[in-house]
């Protein structure tokens, strides 16, 4: 025990199997485990070990033979070693530092998307500033000082009109908002900035995160509603998988969940899963069909499409800003004499006199720091969204094509001898392709490769399909299932419980 133990605590896995057991709320027997988790039935016998030795569990030995676990004492550790107090210590720290890690970098991109449009701004308002007193007070030199003078002006009084209108909209909005909720109780809290702009550049997390596992779970599932046993077509409208990749699929949960292909009376291969249907938990699993899980289309981002233009906004005044003082900086360079920032641009002339109170040689400051960094950051933080939504189309075509394919391969399923094209059809846009009519031949062409139809034309000179083989082996499954003894999956009475 203590060698499995080494190897397998402090990951993952081994957490699964202990949050399965705390949402149980009475025993469960490895069946339940690996129902709940979809690890393999190996794997879990293992963890499942692990955890009642580490958490004391209560064992009850069954008239079959099955073990249910439980720990009515609690998930404390029994295991005081300072080896042990230590790996959990440096668990908790690695978790923390990489959720504090994230949490930084966001704050980071906010911080240099705010900061550096802040920063810019100061500038301009400097500018604006200066030249209103230099146009008021340098009277003598009025026509040469008005072409640099008012220039300055011009483009700082734009910027800052930029500004208003972005004040202008969030107190507008703020304002609207207060007086929608105003008769509530509670308004609700706002977003973080600082996640609404990670969720700009890199989107939000990937809603099919934890597929595999799930899509594990939904077979499990149905394979303990149909008395633990299923056939290839079934396996595949649950899988969305085509038959050449489903057959060795299928031979992989065989492998994982103790299942083996067994033949009926016609020949027909079937796979029976027996350990699957040893659990306590009586929770119902009848299926209505087979009702496949589809994956979800990932989005863009959970923001408001207005927010997110604002965003795009910002970044894109910090780009101009940079690409200008970058400009400058390279061909204009140093500006020490009077003269030479009266002949200057505004703005770059302006940026010179204000940071050389601060640098001896501001020069390399508005090089890099002006320049340079918020120039690449800007372009990033366009380039980065701009590829990841090319991407995300690409893949969501994929997930309806696959979500199609499921929905197409049940309802052939359901109902083998008559299938027009109509009848794959979906009804929801997560298994609606951009080309429909190719997506949906394409499926039928699939399922021939397993069992060749007969095609014959309707009334409007459509084709209908007849999938004869998949009728004949849909109804040696039924005989074969109506034939097994649903009492040898029953645990019986406890004969053995190690609390007493």
């Amino acid at each position: 025990m203590g060698k499995v133990d080494h190897q397998i605590k402090n990951n993952e896995a081994y957490r699964k199997v202990l949050s399965a057991f705390k949402n149980q709320r009475k025993g469960a027997t490895i069946a339940d485990i690996t129902a709940k988790t979809a690890l393999p039935l190996d794997a879990v016998r293992e963890l499942v070990g692990a955890a009642a030795d580490e958490y004391q569990a209560r064992l009850e030995v069954t008239e079959s033979g099955e073990i249910l676990y439980s720990f009515p004492h609690g998930f404390e550790s029994r295991y005081r070693g300072f080896r042990r107090s230590l790996a959990r210590t440096i668990e908790k720290i690695t978790r923390g530092a990489k959720i504090a890690g994230t949490w930084l970098f966001k704050v980071w991109i906010m911080g240099m998307l705010v900061g550096y449009f802040a920063l810019f701004m100061l500038i301009a308002l400097a500018s604006l500033v200066i030249s209103v007193a230099g146009s008021s007070s340098n009277s003598n030199n009025r026509s040469s000082h008005r072409e640099n003078g008012l220039g300055g002006m011009y483009f700082a009084s734009q910027i800052f009109n930029l500004i208003i209108r972005i004040w202008f909209y969030s107190e507008l909005t703020r304002s609207l908002d207060s007086r929608y909720y105003e008769s509530r109780t509670a308004k609700p809290k706002g977003r973080p900035l600082y996640k609404a702009i990670f969720s700009f550049v890199f989107g939000d997390e990937d809603p099919n995160g934890d597929w595999p596992s799930r899509e594990k779970r939904s077979v499990i599932a149905y394979i303990q509603a149909h008395g633990g046993v299923i056939s290839l077509p079934e396996f595949m409208a649950l899988s969305g998988l085509p038959p050449e990749k489903a057959d060795g699929a299928i031979l992989t949960c065989c492998a994982e969940f103790g299942g083996l292909p067994e033949a009926t009376d016609d020949g027909t291969i079937v796979y029976r899963f027996d350990p699957l249907l040893l659990r306590a938990d009586k929770q119902d699993r009848s299926f209505s069909g087979v009702s496949a899980i589809i994956k979800r289309l990932k989005t863009f981002s959970s923001n408001k499409k207005n927010m997110n233009t604002w965003f795009a906004v910002i970044n894109g005044v910090n780009l101009a800003f940079g690409t200008y003082f970058l400009f400058n900086a390279l061909h204009v360079g140093p500006l020490v004499p009077h003269m030479q920032i009266n002949a200057g641009s505004y703005l770059y002339a302006v940026a010179q006199v204000l940071f050389s109170g601060i640098f001896s040689n501001p020069l390399p400051f508005i090089t890099i720091g002006l320049g340079i960094v918020p120039l690449v950051f800007s372009c990033l933080f366009w380039l980065i969204p701009g590829l990841r939504y090319l991407g995300m189309r690409k893949e969501n075509e994929a997930i309806k094509f696959e979500n199609l394919r499921k929905l197409g391969y049940g309802r052939i399923w359901e109902h083998p001898l008559e299938v027009p094209l109509e009848a794959l059809t979906p009804d929801t846009p997560e298994c609606r392709p951009r080309n429909l009519a190719a997506a949906e031949d394409r499926i039928i062409r699939e399922l021939g490769s397993y069992a060749v139809p007969d095609v014959t034309l309707d009334n409007r000179g459509n084709p209908v399909y007849s999938f004869t083989e998949l009728e004949r082996e849909k109804d040696a499954l039924k005989k074969y299932r109506a034939s097994l003894d649903r009492g040898a999956s029953s645990l019986g009475k406890t004969v053995f419980d190690s609390e007493e």
